[in-house]
């Protein structure tokens, strides 16, 4: 550095330093502005290394750096920390900067003993799937060589990050496995029996052929009810596929075994939604099973004989919502817990309603279809079934994307299937219009269809209202009482009107794949042919949004859906995955691209839990802090 000074200008608080830089092949000219500092770090005589864009100055007669990167050396041999090398980004941590936080990492992981930074994989596991000690790949990452490819590190997917998504797949499956043991390890007692008695009973409250996908499941089911062990299953599958029959069934085989049966579902519409399904379905000549329906709503008197029903074990069938879970319910014996929409209960809920038995075994079922690699991750502890399978007959709603322009058209449909006899939905994203959107908001479009369709019944139900005044509303629709509901995402789940036939959906450019198929599933559930029109506005949408809502037109299968959905949006938006304690997982997004790292790594973890479950546990005791809070071992066992 030649030279270096401080400039103070005329403009009150304006500063620029300049500097002379020289090096073997010439000289330039630096200059920061607002950076007054600089002068107590530059002298003339230093040695540095600088990094930045070369420009004109305003004479534009010499080239000058505006801004350049910068660090300090000792000597020519010194080794750049911030110039001269791939440098990883970091975000600033409190008062550290992000240059504080790379030094502090970069000298880390320079001086740190191997020895003190034990590996988290067996040897012969990591040696197995050739993956790099911690420390190689912790280097490789952050501190990469000069010859690393730029693309594999941009891309998250290099040898270095294989190797720590593995770990942390593998400490993940390992946690879940560990509860999954451990929920075994106390047998159930007897292993229920099925008779020909019973299936002749069973066969009567069948209202129809079972198609071959719940065949399969059930025999998976059985095969669990069989075992003196605990079955813990998830069934997911498409909206219309029958997962509740299913269910049903299951149900009455630890009936007539002497236990009791537990249905808990989301909402006190879905409960009673359950509730009146299966009364109808065991309502028929030689089929006697009691079946008693506990919510919040249910006071008093009526309260009181309920639970005293479960408790004598004369209610056998007991369906309920989060109300199954309060200390006044004291079950007789129950033995099979069925917790509906799973996703909308956390690990620690489910384990409160199976706290409820002695060892009961728990089937949970989800209409969210998820592909294998996240549900894996998600419910490693449960073994997982899927109905792909719709009944025959069932029709797919016709899926359409309309624009503004042709909102005339489309209530003029409306109209046509309600002078029919049917129903419709209209969904909107937000409760009240804001200034900074222009989402149709409930309150404000409610208005707007009620001046545009006068003749017709409309209703509107959103999360704001009261739980008393949104039920109402939401029965009033079910009952026929209303021909439009207006409503926000809350029908995504809980609504069951074969009598509605089309589902409008505002602004469906902002919602995802998933959301969008699982409101597309609340029309069609009867035998008249249903739609889905996408409404979207008359601007050109995003390539991401154009690109959902031509899967949406195209394709009717769930499972398919999810996988583009978790293609295009990723594992944390898909499924919500903080309440699964997977936000906290650096490399989640790695590990659903890579289904074979994850599958070998669930593989390893078991392994591991069948040799010993006391080590499993031990290795898990063992992690640090931040380990134990992202896999929220409290949680997992």
């Amino acid at each position: 550095m030649q030279s270096a000074r401080l400039i103070r200008t005329r403009r009150r608080g304006f500063t620029i330093f300049e500097a002379m830089l020289e090096d073997e092949s010439g000289s330039i000219k630096a200059v920061w502005f607002n950076q007054p500092y600089l002068d107590r770090v530059f002298a003339p005589g230093k040695l540095a290394v600088f990094y930045g864009r070369a420009g004109l100055d305003r004479y534009k007669k010499n080239l000058i750096l505006q801004n350049p990167e910068y660090e300090m050396l000792e000597s020519v041999d010194d080794e750049g920390i911030h110039t001269g090398r791939i440098v990883g980004v970091y975000r600033k941590q409190g008062e550290l900067t992000p240059r504080t936080v790379r030094s502090l990492i970069f000298r880390a992981l320079r001086d740190l003993d191997p020895a003190s930074l034990p590996e988290r994989i067996p040897a012969e596991v990591r040696e197995r799937y050739a993956l790099m000690t911690r420390l190689q790949a912790l280097r490789y990452v952050h501190v990469p060589a000069r010859d690393a490819p730029l693309e594999g590190l941009e891309q998250r997917d290099s040898p270095a990050h294989h190797s720590l998504a593995f770990e942390e797949a593998f400490l993940l499956q390992l946690a879940l496995a560990v509860r999954r043991q451990g929920m075994q390890e106390q047998e159930r007692g007897n292993a229920y029996e099925v008779s020909d008695a019973m299936r002749t009973r069973f066969a009567r409250v069948l209202p129809f052929e079972l198609t071959g996908a719940q065949k399969r499941v059930l025999g998976e089911i059985g095969e669990d009810l069989k075992r003196p062990t605990p079955m813990y299953r998830l069934v997911q599958g498409d909206v219309g596929s029958g997962k509740t029959i299913v269910a049903l069934l299951a149900m009455l085989v630890a009936v007539e075994n002497g236990y009791q049966a537990a249905l808990m579902a989301p909402t006190e519409i879905l409960a009673e939604q359950h509730y009146r399904s299966l009364m109808s379905l065991l309502g028929v000549d030689g089929v006697d099973y009691r079946v008693a329906l506990l919510t919040g709503s249910l006071k008093g008197t009526a309260r009181k004989r309920v639970l005293a029903q479960i408790e004598s074990g004369e209610a056998q069938v007991v369906v309920g919502t989060h109300a199954l879970f309060e200390p006044t319910v004291v079950f007789s014996q129950l033995g099979l817990t069925v917790v509906d929409e799973q996703h909308r209960f956390g690990v620690m809920q489910r384990a409160a309603l199976a706290g409820k038995g002695q060892r009961p075994d728990v089937l949970v079922m989800t209409a969210t279809p998820i592909p294998r690699s996240l549900a894996l991750t998600l419910y490693g502890d449960l073994d997982v079934s899927v109905i792909d399978e719709l009944p025959p007959g069932r029709i797919p709603p016709a899926t359409v994307v309309r624009r503004e322009a042709q909102r005339e058209r489309v209530h003029g449909g409306i109209r046509l299937e309600v002078q029919k006899g049917r129903q419709a939905y209209v969904v909107v994203p937000l409760v009240e219009e804001t200034e900074k959107s222009d989402l149709k908001a409930a309150t404000a479009h409610t208005e707007r269809l009620r001046r545009e369709l006068p003749e017709l019944r409309i209703g509107m139900v959103h999360g704001r209202m009261k739980s008393d005044e949104k039920d109402r509303t939401m029965r009033a629709f079910a009952g026929g009482d209303l021909d439009v509901l207006v409503a926000t995402t809350v029908i995504e789940v809980g609504v069951d009107v074969p009598n509605a036939t089309v589902m409008i959906i505002e602004h469906a450019e902002r919602f995802g794949l998933s959301q969008l198929h699982q409101l597309r599933g609340r029309v069609g559930r009867g035998a008249e042919r249903s739609f889905c029109v996408l409404m979207v506005g008359d601007d050109p949408q995003s390539k991401d949004a154009a690109e959902r809502l031509k899967v949406m037109e195209r394709q009717s299968d769930g499972f398919k859906i999810a996988e583009k959905d978790l293609e295009l949006r990723g594992p944390g938006a898909v499924f919500g995955t903080q309440q699964h304690g997977l936000s906290d997982l650096q490399f989640l997004a790695l590990v659903m691209r890579s289904p074979l790292l994850l599958e070998g790594a669930r593989t390893e973890a078991r392994i591991v839990v069948e040799a010993s479950l006391d080590d499993a546990r031990k290795r898990l005791q063992e992690l640090p802090p931040m380990w134990r809070k992202r896999l929220r071992l409290a949680e997992v066992g």
